[in-house]
């Protein structure tokens, strides 16, 4: 029995464990990345595990989020990264080199190379082949420490490409429609493999379009082939030297298939406030829009940019419109610059923004008061933009640009039914000079510090039994998002968790700090997929500063899930959904031993002291996750493996 893609890359990479779905395992890490939004907290971790250089073949950190700089918050964080990567052995891309994943698609991602990124849409590199997987920031500490990623053995879906896209739809359009089929929650557990003879009709960008989404579906990962279209792209990267042929095998198994026809797509949209909120767009025609945004790690690569400035090439935005676009790398930008592309796109009236992550993460450009905006980026969960009435749409590059012209939501095809065209660069424009290496004598590298920057929490060993309140209870699908926001106002105290404490929960419930800390903490009872969207481990950090003990829920997202662990609060789920509405606000709730219930794997019983009830709870992580909760959190349980 042959293997597909997916095996292949874990089995390179096994470190323990059988490649049997829902067994645990662990795999080898050859790179990481960071982001400035993550990496202050990240790189406080690595210092605190006492490792002197990193021992991953390449690990990288980004400044591409908290970029805006209106105090000296942001600035001192980026101070501290690249003092301590230069210490630590981490190469590090300045601001203004672009965003993390379409760079590191660039210049640094390599086929059959295992990548672990603080980000949740680290999985653009599977784009190239890569196994990329998006974490917490003391998930890729360890890795950069030397340690092995234990995860979940996951199950395998093909999805199978037949035909070819037809003018004006895109391959967000393909990522959309997976959308639909499977849902937000669909990929849990799973690695998203694509397949068949539609992908040599797409691009490498195309490809990590798709890839950078599948975080949307809640999947480990998502993988494309390395093949001929591959060598390509990293010889015109001056890469050739990089590349690995990788195919699945002509008799690979997967565990479950999915066909979706290129030529039969149109283009779609998801429609507030979820990525898998999906209509056409020709369902949706004339309805007024206020903004636009183009870039984003989703699509904002060369190609993207030459279509959107094709499109807009002697046209004049809409007056009612504000259209922003934000080119993600110096490459794109320079090389936008040196064709007249560039000009064709300011002259139509566009913004040009930094190559960041930007209005994405809500950095700047928030809609007007219940505005309608287009965006080419991968989520549009509520508030997310900064307008908390703000009506966002998920669209391709084509549409976005098209509508920007009318002024209303506008299927591109009916304005330019023939299409754009555009091809692959033969050679891309090569200038690394925005990315610093690291010291040849790091015992001369100062690490600076400064005073926003506070030490994070460090729970303490799990008690035999915890007594606590029900703090909040939350439905389906709570986002990273909701937990602790993002945005201009709140991403700069991104290593400051005291700070940062007085906004957790707040888009559920204003009160919820104030509370928090008035009853010392208790626990939080959420629903379906908790925890979806962002690796920010802010979102168990800061309620592990607020006193939560333990998160029950009807299922969790995975990256939160083990980002809760690593912090040493309980995850545990609803044996039977239905018990969710036994518990209110408030309640006086007691998990009695249980300690000795996760760690000896026994059954756990939740009593509500208030309605006298016993509810039955389930663990669902292993058993070296129950030990690292007992420890209080992984970088105790570190600690104490490497004492």
């Amino acid at each position: 029995m042959g293997c597909n893609i997916a095996q292949k890359l874990i089995k390179s990479h096994l470190v323990s464990g059988e490649m049997i779905a829902g067994k645990e395992i662990s795999i080898k890490i050859d790179q990481t990345l960071t982001q400035d939004a993550t990496g202050t907290v990240a790189y406080l971790q690595f210092e605190a595990m006492g490792v002197d250089r990193v021992k991953t073949e390449k690990s990288v950190a980004y400044i591409d989020h908290n970029t805006l700089q209106s105090g000296f918050e942001n600035a001192d964080d980026h101070l501290y990264i690249q003092t301590v990567c230069r210490k630590h052995g981490i190469y590090v891309s300045r601001p203004g080199n672009g965003i993390c994943h379409q760079v590191h698609l660039e210049r640094f991602g390599k086929p059959g190379k295992t990548l672990l990124g603080s980000d949740s849409h680290t999985p653009t590199g599977g784009g190239i082949g890569m196994l990329a997987i998006g974490v917490g920031g003391l998930d890729v500490a360890v890795a950069m420490g030397g340690g092995a990623f234990y995860l979940t053995m996951p199950e395998v879906v093909r999805v199978n490409l037949t035909g070819k896209l037809s003018p004006m739809v895109s391959a967000k359009d393909v990522i959309l429609k997976v959308l639909e089929k499977l849902s937000v929650k669909g990929g849990v557990g799973k690695i998203i493999e694509y397949a068949g003879e539609g992908v040599k009709t797409l691009s490498v960008p195309e490809r990590a379009t798709i890839t950078n989404m599948g975080a949307e579906l809640g999947a480990t990962t998502s993988v494309f082939p390395s093949d001929e279209t591959t060598r390509l792209f990293l010889k015109a990267q001056n890469r050739e030297e990089d590349y690995t042929e990788i195919l699945a095998d002509n008799d690979a198994i997967y565990d479950s298939e999915i066909c979706i026809d290129l030529s039969a797509l149109e283009p779609l949209a998801a429609c507030p406030h979820m990525p898998d909120n999906i209509k056409p767009v020709s369902e949706l025609e004339g309805m007024k829009i206020n903004q636009v945004c183009i870039g984003s790690c989703t699509n904002s690569s060369y190609t993207d940019m030459m279509k959107v400035a094709k499109i807009l090439k002697g046209k004049t935005i809409n007056e009612n419109v504000s259209l922003t676009v934000s080119p993600g790398s110096k490459q794109v930008f320079n090389m936008l610059a040196e064709n007249g592309a560039l000009a064709d796109i300011i002259d139509a009236g566009a913004r040009i923004l930094e190559c960041a992550c930007g209005p994405c993460i809500g950095m700047g450009q928030a809609p007007s008061s219940g505005g309608v905006s287009l965006r080419t980026f991968n989520r549009n969960f509520e508030g997310r933009s900064g307008t908390a009435d703000a009506q966002i749409y998920l669209v391709s590059p084509e549409t976005a640009a098209v509508s920007a012209i009318t002024g209303v939501l506008t299927d591109p095809r009916k304005v330019l039914p023939e299409g754009v065209e555009i091809s692959m660069p033969e050679k891309f424009l090569i200038n690394d000079n925005l990315i610093i290496s690291p010291s040849d004598n790091p015992e001369k590298v100062d690490v600076r510090r400064g005073p926003n920057i506070k030490p994070f929490p460090v729970n303490k060993p799990l008690e035999e039994t915890v007594s606590a309140k029900a703090l909040l209870k939350v439905g389906d699908n709570i986002t990273t998002d909701h937990i602790m926001p993002a945005g201009a106002k709140i991403l700069p105290y991104r290593s400051n968790i005291p700070h940062l404490s007085q906004f957790c929960f707040t888009r559920c419930d204003e009160k919820f700090p104030e509370r928090a800390k008035k009853w010392g903490g208790g626990i939080i009872i959420g629903g379906q997929n908790y925890g979806q969207g962002s690796s920010r481990e802010h979102a168990a950090l800061v309620p592990l500063y607020l006193g939560v003990k333990a998160v029950i829920a009807k299922s969790f997202a995975r990256i939160h899930m083990a980002n809760l662990i690593n912090s040493g609060i309980i995850p545990l789920v609803f044996e039977n959904e239905k018990d969710y509405d036994l518990i209110e606000e408030g309640d006086e709730l007691v998990l009695e031993n249980i300690k000795t219930c996760i760690l000896e794997n026994k059954p756990i019983v939740l009593y509500n002291k208030t309605k006298n009830v016993y509810i039955p709870l389930s663990r669902t992580f292993f058993d070296r996750n129950a030990e690292i909760i007992a420890a209080g959190g992984l970088l105790n349980y570190t600690k104490k493996q490497q004492a």
